[in-house]
Formats: structure tokens, sequence, C-alpha cells
């Protein structure tokens, strides 16, 4: 479906985990539909896929830090949710999910969903024990109570050769899920900085 998302504008937040891999098909495919794609890392993220790699595929500058930008000197972490129509954060890992639920805003990605101006989806990836703890059942919960969107995860085999349920929901089911949700609204209006 080329160009069914032209006109909206994503702000996708990738974590450390091993399934970060898989989140440049979901920025490729926003991209080949037509959508504004902003990328912004965790420091952790980067050690699993470079920000040039983002970089190239949505042809913005990919953000990494609150404290060092290359552009205008704004406020990222407010700015970009302000014209963004939808956040997605993926993997989204044990890590962020506590963070998140807990109004821990210590990095870029973190402050961003917490200050969002817009609906965020998580896609969680993590091990099975990791997601079946009670304590990140607790706060999947706790997130879905205060208007968090979720996908996924799946069941199959993880990075670690376990089988199971954890594993980053496939690239396809992430883009049709974002796009029903953003169909649901016409793009929100821009306006010029």
């Amino acid at each position: 479906m080329p160009d069914d998302l032209r006109g909206y504008e994503l702000v996708v937040g990738v974590c450390g985990g091993i399934a970060a891999y898989k989140v440049c098909d979901v920025v490729s495919g926003l991209v080949q539909r037509g959508a504004g794609v902003q990328v912004v890392m965790t420091e952790s993220a980067t050690q699993f896929v470079g920000p040039m790699t983002f970089q190239t595929l949505s042809s913005r500058q990919v953000f990494t830090s609150m404290w060092t930008t290359q552009r205008d000197p704004g406020l990222p972490h407010l700015e970009l949710t302000e014209r963004a129509d939808l956040m997605l954060v993926a993997p989204a890992t044990a890590n962020i999910l506590g963070k998140v639920a807990n109004s821990i805003a210590d990095d870029l990605v973190s402050t961003m969903i917490i200050g969002a101006d817009c609906p965020v989806l998580f896609a969680p990836a993590m091990n099975t024990r990791m997601w079946e703890n009670p304590i990140v059942q607790k706060q999947v919960k706790r997130l879905g109570r205060y208007g968090y969107l979720f996908v996924g995860p799946a069941e199959g085999r993880l990075a670690c050769g376990t089988v199971g349920m954890g594993r980053l929901a496939g690239p396809e089911v992430i883009l049709e899920t974002i796009a029903r949700q953003l169909k649901t609204d016409p793009p929100r209006a821009r306006t010029e900085r």
C-alpha cells in the first residue's frame, strides 16, 4: 500500500535489545508507505544497530541524547512528539517499560515517552522469563491503564535459543497495527517553525 500513510509523522524510539535490527524493517516500511519517521535511540540501542542505519532509512538525523543535537537548539524531547501522530517504542525492553511505568525519565527515549503529545505504542521484546516476570506484567497492565498501546510480543524462538513468549512482533504486524491506529484520525495539522 504505497503512500497510504503520507502526511503522518512518527517518532520511533529504539531501545537496547537484539530485536533492534528488526526495527530497521519497520522504519523502512513506514517510509515506503509515505510516513515521515524520526528515530531516537537509547545509548544501549546503538550497541545493536548504528544510528547511521536509521538515518539512511529515514533520511533524517537520528537523536541519541538530550544533550547533543546537530540541528537547531530546541527541546527535542518535547518538540518531536508535538509534531508526531504516534510514537512507536521498539523493542520495548523490560527496562523501558519499568522506567515509564514509574515515571523515570533519565534518557532521551524515556523522557520523550513520558512527555509525549501523541499516542505511544510499545512493541515489547525480551526473554520469556523476563516477559512472564510478575513485576514486568504488573508494569504492562499499569501502562495499559494509563492509555499506552501494545503490539505483541509473539511466541517463537528467541535469541538465547529458547522458545516462548517474548519475541518482537513481526515487522508486518507492527506496520499494520500502526496503520490501523493512524487511520483513526487524519494527520495532525503541521505548523511551520
